[in-house]
């Protein structure tokens, strides 16, 4: 066998067995345990970073580890293939998206190829094929005549320029990311799907979760956002409208010193037609961002409309005014504002000197001071008639009990979370299959005329969607009416086509039906993997979608995924690898280079994975050095000869501490791979077995043996980590089966109880000297052995001792 360590030789070899022997394709109507790993599938978007790198390896390590406990393990892999970047890149490189994508698809896969990964590419799909989105359009149309997919009128972020709506991370200081026009905030029809139908059991559910990790299911808690409240109205005067609020802190309610209502509200339009004051501040509004993030920082402006209502209470007038800090999508679009208990509106209060009229103070009896900020807290009420004197537990069900027996408001059960807009006016996307007719309105594409194929071959220049300017695709007739009609022109978001594929893998070629067995006998998904930038909107509808085609009778589990690992990010020089920041490191340089298992070996030694790895050139080169002491070991073992099977009742003291750590190093390794998940520990156990071996010098017939030994140990150990030189390996020890078919090594229990150990021998705290004891030995005889040491006695010939310190089973430290 070779001495030299050739990666660039091997590692293609490897991969042509895998490929003849079609080694990762899952039977997947095997009756063995089943294990579905599954990690996030990409966007195509031209090549790998080691952000990819780094979350499929980890998803193929397990993958593999669990293929050797005996398991038939299901790794699929496929592209979410929609999205905005292919209509920039067609912009750029002057190519129709679908071309430009279709590229990327190829050239990725073939790198994930060079990695190793054992993906089961006979279940490949791409989002973007009609033979995908065809079933997604299908449930739609049923969520539709469900009530669950509905369409109402919007407001977004809407580019003048580039005639599209933008999300809120493409407004950058008010303009256009790519055109640099003033946004203006636009209401246009958008379709909907009631995902708040599902918020309590989303919510309650999140606690059945319980392989993922905490931080994922508080920020989707926070999310979902349960609060109890009341719910009340607010008239007018001189008015039949009615301005319904909602809060949850109704204790306060005597302290309501103005309304607000957001600048899209229908009041604050009806007032604009007569008030230019409020007109000019509604358009001046029309610029400013939609995200809650950003108006809890927004400075607070407003206007007053002129009008006042009527507390439901008191009977006092309060004026209502428009501000920009109210958001139309949150609630009713209004809310009844108390400055001296909520420190958003007392800002507004003081910038307009509006009144602050406390209500609550501390239970303790101490007064507030509400010169500088609202007083927050909950506390006993004061200045509120009848209710004066309860605390603020109290009170929430006495004045909601008022409000209900004097029907001017109820209790309400409310959620932060909104409906699902899944409309966008895009091209590069699902056509949302509704036909619009003037006689019979919204009509559902019939199921027979699916899929409604979104044109491949196109001209694109990024103004506005290409098919609205596509009469073939958009003229049709009704299929209730047979009158002409339109079709829909928006398109899906694209969390739509990534809410459902890891269901869709498992039956990819069925084209009877969206889902269709052995689906049920596949999920939920044992073990997903995937970014915590994925925790909220994804997972979030993921789960959604799932219940919902629980509903539909698709699917009979609850939940899509069973435990979620979230990865951390690469960095370098302590910040994310962009190719702003010119910190990137090319995988395909690094594989050519050093070999896709010295890549895939740094990725899991140099981090935990769901801690933020910090990229090192010296770590790869070290993962490179050990692959190539490991060859060099095994090939020159192998060249020696074959070798007699012996076991442990042979095996003299030296030979049995060698055999001792190579059980303590396959007891470690399989509680680190298969239950902590910590495979940086799995490689430093089997480099420091290897370091051990290096030290075992010892030709004899047990010696070969126990070398032969250990060598197939760590090639079982590693190979999930670095499959191609392990499979080389494997073979060269002398074994016809594959390595990936291979039982994950037994532990020899009998072989953790050492009958010796190291000890280690300190004078005055400086180590002069490891021994061997017997690990039964009591301390007098360590304390012995240490004495007699030569190297010992060296340093403490002629000197007292004054002490002697005895650790059991670790050290000795004479103090002279």
């Amino acid at each position: 066998m070779e001495l030299d360590y050739r990666p660039g030789l091997l590692e293609p070899q490897v991969q042509k067995v895998w490929e003849e022997k079609q080694s990762f394709r899952a039977d997947m109507a095997h009756k063995a345990e089943r294990f579905y790993c599954l990690s996030m599938f990409p966007y195509p978007s031209g090549k790998l970073h080691m952000g990819h790198v780094r979350n499929y390896t980890i998803g193929d390590v397990i993958s593999r580890y669990q293929r050797m406990l005996g398991k038939q393990v299901f790794q699929p892999m496929g592209w979410d293939a929609f999205g905005l970047p292919a209509e920039n890149a067609a912009i750029q490189n002057k190519v129709p998206p679908a071309e430009w994508t279709y590229q990327n698809i190829d050239h990725m896969r073939k790198q994930f190829q060079q990695l190793g990964f054992a993906y089961d590419w006979s279940k490949e799909l791409a989002t973007c094929r009609p033979e995908y989105y065809r079933w997604e359009q299908w449930l739609f149309t049923r969520m539709f005549e469900k009530g669950l997919a509905y369409k109402k009128t919007a407001t977004v972020n809407w580019d003048p320029v580039d005639q599209t709506v933008l999300a809120n991370e493409q407004v950058i200081d008010g303009k256009g990311w790519r055109s640099g026009a003033p946004v203006e905030r636009r209401e246009i029809p958008q379709w909907f799907l009631r995902i708040t139908d599902y918020a309590g059991e989303l919510l309650a559910e999140i606690d059945q979760l319980e392989g993922w990790p905490e931080s994922v299911k508080t920020m989707q808690r926070n999310w979902i956002g349960r609060s109890e409240g009341v719910e009340l109205e607010f008239r007018i005067d001189g008015s039949d409208e009615v301005l319904t609020v909602f809060t949850t802190r109704p204790d306060t309610l005597m302290g309501v010193t103005y309304l607000a209502i957001a600048p899209e509200h229908g009041f604050a339009k009806t007032v604009a037609e007569n008030n230019p004051e409020v007109e000019t501040f509604l358009q001046t509004c029309k610029n400013r961002k939609l995200a809650e993030a950003d108006i809890a920082t927004v400075d607070k402006q407003g206007v007053p409309t002129g009008y006042s209502a009527t507390h439901p209470i008191t009977g006092e007038h309060v004026p209502v005014w428009v501000a920009n800090f109210v958001l139309i999508e949150y609630g009713s679009g209004a809310v009844m504002s108390v400055p001296a208990h909520d420190q958003r509106d007392y800002e507004f209060a003081k910038q307009y000197g509006l009144p602050v009229k406390p209500v609550v103070y501390p239970s303790d009896g101490q007064e507030i001071d509400i010169q500088t900020a609202a007083f927050t807290e909950k506390g006993v009420l004061k200045n509120s008639g009848e209710f004066t004197g309860l605390t603020s537990a109290e009170a929430f069900d006495a004045i909601a009990g008022w409000l209900e027996k004097n029907a001017k408001g109820c209790r309400k059960l409310n959620y932060r979370l909104r409906d699902w807009g899944v409309s966008r006016q895009r091209y590069w996307g699902a056509p949302i299959p509704i036909i619009n007719c003037p006689s019979c309105g919204d009509v559902p594409v019939p199921e027979d005329q699916l899929p409604v194929v979104l044109p491949e071959s196109v001209e694109f220049d990024g103004v506005g969607s290409p098919l609205k300017k596509m009469p073939s695709f958009y003229e049709t007739v009704c299929p209730k009416c047979g009158q002409p009609a339109t079709r829909e022109t928006d398109t899906f978001d694209t969390f739509m086509e990534s809410s459902w594929y890891y269901a869709r893998y498992i039956c990819r070629d069925s084209d009877q039906a969206m889902l269709s067995q052995p689906v049920n006998q596949w999920l939920p998904v044992n073990q997903y993997i995937g970014g915590i930038e994925h925790a909220i909107l994804h997972l979030l509808y993921a789960r959604f979608y799932h219940k919902v085609m629980r509903d539909f009778g698709l699917v009979d589990s609850d939940e899509p995924f069973q435990r979620l690992l979230t990865q951390g990010m690469v960095l370098k020089g302590g910040a994310k690898m962009s190719k702003s920041k010119g910190n990137t490191v090319d995988p395909q340089a690094l594989i050519e280079k050093y070999g896709a298992d010295t890549v895939r070996m740094f990725m899991m030694s140099a981090a935990p994975p769901e801690q933020s790895l910090e990229w090192s050139d010296e770590g790869v080169e070290g993962a490179y050095r050990f692959l190539k002491r490991l060859w060099r070991l095994a090939a020159e073992h192998i060249n020696q000869g074959v070798c007699g099977v012996a076991g442990p009742a042979c095996f003299t003291a030296a030979q049995k501490q060698v055999y001792s750590k190579i059980h303590q190093t396959i007891s470690k390794a399989g509680d680190d791979i298969g239950r902590r998940y910590k495979f940086n520990t799995v490689v430093a156990a089997n480099i420091e077995l290897v370091n051990e071996l290096y030290k075992f010098k010892d030709n004899s017939e047990q010696g070969r043996s126990l070398m032969q030994q250990a060598l197939e140990a760590v090639v079982l150990m590693l190979a999930p980590i670095t499959p191609h030189v392990c499979h080389i390996l494997w073979q060269s020890l002398g074994h016809d089966e594959l390595v990936m078919d291979c039982a994950w090594p037994v532990v020899d229990a009998a072989a953790l109880q050492q009958d010796t150990i190291e000890l280690v021998v300190q004078v005055n705290g400086k180590l002069r000297a490891k021994i061997g004891a017997a690990a039964n030995a009591q301390k007098q005889e360590y304390q012995d052995l240490a004495l007699a040491d030569q190297n010992v006695q060296r340093y403490i010939e002629g000197k007292p001792i004054r002490k002697i310190i005895v650790v059991p089973g670790k050290l000795v430290n004479i103090v002279v």
